[in-house]
Order: structure tokens, then C-alpha cells, then sequence
């Protein structure tokens, strides 16, 4: 089964698109791009050199993807903006392409990414995540997986998201965010475990608790994350959920939001 290439696209022949891939009116591709299957590429949309984009995904009109890094380091240097695979990629968003050779900015499987929300480069997002209107995630960040930012979220350049957390509109942030929790407000305040992503992902009444008690410790004890993270390990029973917050705690270089 072909491609469905508008004669009214610019699409480079050098471009590389997969199967059942439908690309609407004046859509733009250059040269280096790698399209996979099924996918639909709505009007207005550049897809411009370094794109590698999965199968099955749709990206809204008026979108640039892998535009050039807004870093004043860049110096033109051959770089990717990859895509998994069954992604929403609504209207006028932003996504940068890495800024030194050999760099990736990764977007993964599964995401919804709402209209508006700029991706600067070398973030790497994981899968399942909801970005919402308006937010900008700046460059060199972490976002893990079931992630929701709510509408004009702004994240800080090198800062990390954990599993399942959700970040409340209109917060800025410039430390990490830990797994399972919310965080909003200005300034940035913890607002608690996120049970409904947490039931919603499977996980237990018990270990629940686990989680509201180790993150209890952190925000409502007046100890440094180093001392806190002593605390859980020895006062919460251990599970894999416990472990994700310790490991997430002990790489953190920002520092924890909320935590001097």
C-alpha cells in the first residue's frame, strides 16, 4: 500500500515515508525526514531535517518539527528529533531537534501533545503523557511515563518529571518533580500523592499509603532530601514503587520543588 502525497505538498524526494501515510496540502518535508506508516500529516506542517517520526501518528496543521534548537550553542551540527509511534501532535506546536552532534530530542509512544506546547531540544519525554495548552518544556529536561502537565505549564531547562505526576496549570517549576504526586501554584507547592493516576495504573490501596507516607517524610519533614530519602528507606516498607521514589530523589541535580 502507497502514500497519499498531496500534489499541492513540497515534499523532498529524498524523504523517506512509509506505507498508508497520507500527507495533506501544503505540507513541507525536507530532505532528511523519515516518515513510518499509517501516519497523517495535517495542512501547514514542516517537517524539517532530522525528523524521524514512528508509525500511526497525526500532527495538527500548522506544527514544525525538528526546527532548529533555540540555543546559542548550536552551531548547525547534524542532530534528530525522534518520534515513537502512535502520538497526537495538535496545532502550531513546537518541537526543536537536539543542539550538538549525535543529540536526540525523543518523543515516545502514545502521547498526546496539545496545541501550543513547545518541546526545546535534547528533552526526552517518555510515553503515554498529556502536554497541554500552551506549555513549554525547555531544554535538556526528563519526563518519565503517564505524566500530565495541565494548560501554560512552563518547565525549566534540565529538570525532571517522574511516573504518573501532574503539574497544575499555570505552574512554573525549576527543580524535579517526584513520581506520583502533584505539584501547582506560584510559587510551586506539593499538593499531594496523585491517587487517581495511581489507581488508574493499578496500583494498590497499600502501596498507595506507602507513597503518601515516603513523600509525608520529604515535604512535611523539616530534613534535607539526602536525610529523607534515609528516613524511607528505612521507615516505608520496601516495593518497587518506593525504590523509583528513592532512585528519583538520589539523581536529582536541581534539587526536589518545594525543597530548599
Amino acid at each position: 500500500m502507497a502514500c497519499d502525497i498531496s500534489p499541492q505538498a513540497v515534499v523532498s524526494p529524498k524523504a523517506k515515508i512509509g506505507d498508508g501515510t497520507k500527507i495533506f496540502p501544503f505540507v513541507y518535508i525536507e530532505d532528511d525526514v523519515e516518515i513510518g506508516e499509517n501516519c497523517v500529516i495535517f495542512p501547514f506542517v514542516s517537517l524539517l531535517d532530522g525528523t524521524r517520526m514512528g508509525n500511526d501518528n497525526k500532527v495538527h496543521q500548522c506544527t514544525v518539527l525538528s526546527a532548529l534548537p533555540q540555543d546559542f550553542e548550536f552551531t548547525s551540527e547534524k542532530t534528530e528529533l525522534i518520534i515513537g509511534n502512535n502520538n497526537i501532535i495538535r496545532e502550531n506546536v513546537v518541537i526543536n531537534r537536539a543542539t550538538h552532534a549525535g543529540g536526540q530530542t525523543v518523543i515516545g509512544d502514545d502521547n498526546f501533545i496539545m496545541e501550543g506546547a513547545h518541546v526545546s531540544h535534547d528533552t526526552k519525554i517518555g510515553n503515554r503523557n498529556v502536554i497541554g495548552y500552551g506549555t513549554k518544556i525547555a531544554g535538556c529536561c526528563e519526563i518519565g511515563d503517564g505524566v500530565i502537565f495541565s494548560s501554560s505549564v512552563i518547565e525549566n531547562s534540565h529538570t525532571r518529571v517522574g511516573n504518573l505526576a501532574m503539574i497544575q496549570a499555570g505552574t512554573t517549576f525549576s527543580k524535579d518533580v517526584p513520581p506520583y504526586i502533584i505539584v501547582g501554584g506560584k510559587p510551586v507547592e506539593y499538593s499531594g500523592p496523585n491517587t487517581t493516576l495511581m489507581t488508574s495504573a493499578g496500583f494498590d490501596e497499600k502501596v498507595q499509603k506507602h507513597v503518601a507516607n515516603a513523600y509525608r517524610l520529604l515535604f512535611h519533614g523539616k530534613t534535607s532530601v539526602f536525610d529523607s530519602m534515609l528516613q524511607i528507606r528505612d521507615q516505608i516498607p520496601k516495593g518497587p514503587e518506593v525504590d523509583a521514589i528513592i532512585k528519583f530523589l538520589g539523581k536529582s541535580k536541581k534539587g526536589i520543588v518545594t525543597k530548599e
